[in-house]
């Protein structure tokens, strides 16, 4: 058999792609799967769901946190030895999560499940390790982002469906069993590759970055609950944030083998990315899942829709058509350039927020149609290319550690977005509305962001050795 590396081998990269795939899928159904799920759960553990919904925060925080370090971690210990690791405790995580007798026990079982946060980003340094040709690269991993959006919505709609006929817990067992044949497949056909062997993992940077990053989400979430909002804890946690990454930093200036050298830090291919990530994420992310859903449901001045309705009307259109584009927008990146590739996914996306905001809130047809639309330009486009730019910008003598990063930056942004946008709408919602004002001010909003986002972008260093000449 060919080895993947040449680009030449149908059957190589098929096997290759088969075992990162299922391991991509065996994360995704954690993230996606539930979302329909969450009112079952209640009811089964004799909770609520704002109890239950704390459970969906913990494993994206967790995911959060162990994206920081664990690609670089891989780097040094083996990738194949890392993701079979996580893919082990994803999976003893879930079968806790489908035997769980209460609440308490499921928050401790998502946050196990989290270990496996940055298992997209770490498939994809294993394809670039194994595949030189820039367009089956770019091909594949278009591919294997893609599935971060979701499988095709067919996730949430199964996880509906199990839940609805045979209990949550039915869900968490599909999922392990998807989870232990993944690792199977990763064992058996995935290659090693340790590109930072021998050098010490910086531990302390670890410890004071995570605990940054953690306290950031903690405020974040405390101030997107605008009705029983503690301003004091957020300041407090916001302060302690900048304090950790401070003495972060200054623990990186004196480490023989840091985490990320402030060398690094100070370059424009990690700080701009890192900021065009977190500005597209806090822009886009809620208005689709968020303010859209919210107002599809909404009974005075939206379209009194179900919620099932609304998932299925918006949610599913947004992720198969993302999952569609996804592989052929990867496919471009290397001749068009990565970068502008990522402008037109930004552009398209102002394009579908501007119909949201001066038509769609006005009529059904042209709101899905938006999200469609915004699903092709954000999902299969600007996603995949703000994920590819995370490795081919990472350094060679350090290639996990701007994958990391950028997992956390989408993380902070998908919680600023959350804290953010739907403030807006509920503070900008005069009492006993009849107009959806307070919609269109929260989408405002997001779009200035996304325009934020796409200036920021010119500042994103061409990666070079990742292109070719169309």
């Amino acid at each position: 058999m060919t080895n993947a590396s040449s680009g030449s081998s149908t059957v190589s990269v098929t096997v290759l792609m088969t075992a990162l795939l299922a391991a991509c899928i065996a994360f995704q159904l954690n993230a996606s799967m539930l979302g329909p799920v969450l009112v079952t759960i209640a009811e089964e553990l004799h909770s609520d769901e704002a109890a239950v919904s704390l459970s969906q925060t913990a494993f994206f925080t967790s995911a959060a946190l162990f994206s920081l370090f664990l690609p670089r971690l891989s780097d040094i210990k083996g990738r194949k030895k890392v993701l079979v690791w996580m893919l082990v405790i994803m999976t003893a995580g879930t079968i806790l999560a489908a035997v769980a007798p209460n609440i308490e026990t499921l928050y401790v079982a998502r946050i196990i499940q989290g270990v496996s946060g940055p298992v997209v980003p770490l498939c994809l340094l294993m394809l670039r390790h194994e595949i030189s040709d820039p367009k089956v690269y770019g091909t594949m991993m278009g591919i294997v982002t893609a599935v971060n959006g979701g499988i095709a919505g067919i996730d949430a709609i199964a996880g509906g469906v199990l839940a609805a006929n045979f209990g949550f817990r039915s869900v968490f067992w599909v999922i392990t069993a998807v989870a232990a044949i993944s690792t199977l497949l990763v064992i058996k056909w995935a290659p090693e590759s340790r590109p930072s062997a021998g050098i010490r993992m910086d531990w302390p940077g670890v410890i004071l970055l995570v605990f940054s990053l953690a306290s950031m989400l903690i405020a974040l979430g405390q101030a997107g609950n605008i009705a029983a909002v503690n301003w004091p804890l957020v300041i407090g946690l916001v302060i302690f944030s900048v304090v950790m990454f401070i003495s972060f930093w200054q623990v990186e200036n004196r480490s023989q083998h840091p985490l990320v050298t402030t060398f690094y830090l100070k370059q424009r291919s990690t700080w701009a990315l890192l900021l065009t990530t977190i500005l597209t994420m806090t822009g886009i992310f809620a208005i689709v899942n968020g303010l859209v859903m919210s107002f599809a449901q909404n009974q005075s001045v939206g379209f009194s829709l179900g919620a099932d309705t609304a998932a299925l009307a918006f949610l599913t259109p947004y992720a198969l058509i993302g999952w569609l584009v996804g592989p052929f927008s990867g496919r471009l990146a290397p001749t068009l350039g990565y970068n502008n590739v990522l402008r037109i996914g930004l552009s398209g996306s102002i394009v579908a927020i501007l119909l949201m905001m001066f038509i769609g809130l006005h009529s059904l047809p042209v709101l899905i149609a938006a999200v469609l639309l915004i699903g092709m330009t954000y999902a299969g486009i600007a996603n995949i290319m703000l994920n590819g730019l995370g490795i081919v910008l990472s350094p060679k003598d350090n290639p996990g550690y701007l994958p990391g990063m950028n997992a956390g930056a989408f993380n902070l942004g998908a919680g600023l977005s959350f804290a953010l946008l739907p403030a807006v709408q509920i503070m900008t919602t005069p009492e006993g509305a009849t107009s959806p004002v307070g919609y269109f001010n929260g989408i405002t909003l997001g779009l200035a962001i996304t325009v934020l986002a796409l200036l920021v972008s010119f500042l994103i260093p061409r990666p070079v050795s990742a292109e070719v000449k169309s």
